[in-house]
């Protein structure tokens, strides 16, 4: 796929603090995300001085495993190859290190992250019920897509760390 934005994807360096507005486009709880907000590294797409998007990698526990934790595009420049560009950029990271699998996490309600991220070769790794609670931070009777927010779904993609292709 061609990106029809022309950006560059950076590591981002410094405070998180500006890019908040972005990572609340992908998580509806300020509790979870105060918790891992400054967790890991970022990876952000700068088109000509605005950061339009971000990508956050972080540890899962596992040796061989990173996870994206969070992603976001700005609404008006979604479906225009930024996402499937920083998920690329992602991927290349995680195969410089020699990992083994990319994991991302998200809503079972979320029908296109769920498209997003398996038309990108991630697969269903296993399902996480009632993840996404009051006692999380979630307001109760939150619905994505006419499905009511309950369960997490977790994909992932294996890499061959050999292999510099996404």
């Amino acid at each position: 796929m061609t990106i029809e934005t022309a950006v560059t994807i950076r590591e981002h360096a410094g405070s998180r603090a500006p890019l908040r507005g972005l990572f609340e486009l992908a998580e509806d709880s300020a509790a979870e995300l105060d918790a891992y907000l400054d967790a890991g590294r970022v990876l952000v797409a700068d088109d000509g001085g605005e950061i339009v998007g971000h990508l956050q990698l972080t540890e899962t526990g596992r040796p061989g495993e990173l996870e994206i934790k969070n992603m976001a595009v700005l609404a008006r420049l979604q479906r225009r190859g930024v996402g499937r560009a920083l998920v690329a950029a992602a991927l290349d990271v995680a195969r410089r290190e020699g990992r083994a699998a990319l994991l991302v996490a998200t809503a079972a309600a979320d029908i296109g992250n769920l498209r997003f991220y398996q038309r990108l070769g991630f697969r269903m790794r296993s399902v996480e019920r009632d993840a996404f609670t009051a006692a999380t931070g979630y307001a109760p009777g939150i619905v994505i897509d006419g499905i009511e927010l309950r369960d997490r779904v977790w994909l992932d993609r294996a890499l061959d760390a050999g292999a510099g292709q996404s």
